[in-house]
């Protein structure tokens, strides 16, 4: 199978969110929060109907299908692209993971379950989906600073490298 990397890293990266949102609804849903460190990082059950900070607030309509697309775009990618390198593989796969965990919870409730909380700088509260992007946007920054101190192109536009043509160059 193409990029391997790609779906391991996805597919983990759905079943961890997934599996942590439903112990979310489970266990912080009835009852209070669970201070892990109190003041410091706290585990609060939060329905978001926005994205990242509560950005478009009540857009889950729009949202779900956003997360569709950026999902369908990125499996088409790692299905129909070229191989893409180690870096790429895990970054695009843990996009993929965030949009595929956080598109589920928008098509199946609505809103976005969101738990970590860290209260010490009043940072929004998150969930694994969120984590696996960001982390998935560092694989990408790694791989691209990778490449460029190679003085080599990233894996994927090396895979479809443009046709050169025979007119208007110097022999």
């Amino acid at each position: 199978m193409k990029n391997t990397g790609f779906w391991l890293a996805g597919i983990l990266g759905v079943i961890l969110d997934q599996a942590t949102k439903r112990w979310a609804v489970e266990r912080l849903l009835p009852g209070p929060e669970i201070e892990l460190w109190p003041g410091v990082f706290h585990l609060t059950y939060v329905e978001n109907t926005g994205a990242a900070w509560s950005l478009f607030a009540d857009s889950a309509e729009f949202l779900k299908w956003v997360s569709l697309g950026v999902a369908v775009a990125l499996a088409l990618l790692a299905i129909r692209g070229g191989s893409l390198g180690r870096w790429e593989q895990a970054g695009y796969g843990l996009v993929w993971a965030g949009a595929v965990g956080n598109g589920i919870d928008r098509f199946l409730n609505g809103y976005v379950v969101d738990f970590f909380n860290l209260v010490w700088i009043r940072f929004p509260v998150f969930n694994v989906a969120d984590v696996a992007i960001n982390l998935g946007v560092a694989c990408l920054l790694i791989g691209l600073l990778q490449d460029k101190s190679k003085g080599t192109e990233p894996a994927s536009t090396l895979s479809h490298p443009e046709k050169k043509s025979g007119h208007g160059g110097s022999s």
